[in-house]
């Protein structure tokens, strides 16, 4: 008889519980249509990389609104790398990535193992690499003491859109 009570008491202290995460569930607001990827404030970064590092940092200035900045990193001990994530309109991801490290490591690393093409693209009078993968591809100049690669799961223009709106100071 004992081992009855045991099963039956485990089955409606289940049911207890059930119904409290059901009557939880109800009354927490929740928004499906909500977007899940919340926009970053990238401005004290940018500027504390931009005293930092030892080349001109690049940033974008007068993109559109619907581009939305993700992420944003600046580790000095890594290279000198700067790192600066969006999506773009299209909700695609597009990041600028700059480093001192040797291009030919540093490239394949940020790019997802993109590999490069014989194909240039001139942008705003720079001329661009064209590196193509299977995840990301990107827009990628060899300056002298550091690499900009603007990379991601965008289109082409885009990444192009995204090179013509950087802008590269030192402050």
């Amino acid at each position: 008889m004992r081992g009855r009570q045991t099963v039956r008491d485990m089955v409606l202290s289940m049911a207890v519980i059930g119904a409290v995460v059901a009557v939880i569930y109800m009354f927490i607001p929740h928004n499906e249509k909500a977007d899940p990827v919340k926009a970053v404030d990238y401005r004290v970064e940018l500027l504390t990389a931009r005293r930092a590092a030892p080349y001109p940092v690049a940033a974008p200035e007068g993109l559109a609104k619907e581009w939305k900045p993700t992420s944003v990193s600046y580790h000095r001990g890594e290279q000198n790398a700067w790192h600066l994530g969006f999506l773009d309109p299209d909700g695609e991801y597009v990041a600028i990535e700059q480093s001192t490290e040797p291009a030919a490591k540093y490239i394949p690393k940020v790019s997802q193992q993109a590999a490069k093409t014989a194909q240039t693209q001139q942008v705003n009078g720079e001329t661009w690499q064209r590196w193509e993968g299977a995840k990301y591809d990107a827009l990628v100049r060899v300056d002298k003491g550091s690499t900009t690669v603007v990379t991601g799961t965008a289109s082409p223009e885009r990444l192009a859109e995204m090179a013509a709106a950087l802008q590269t100071k030192k402050s």
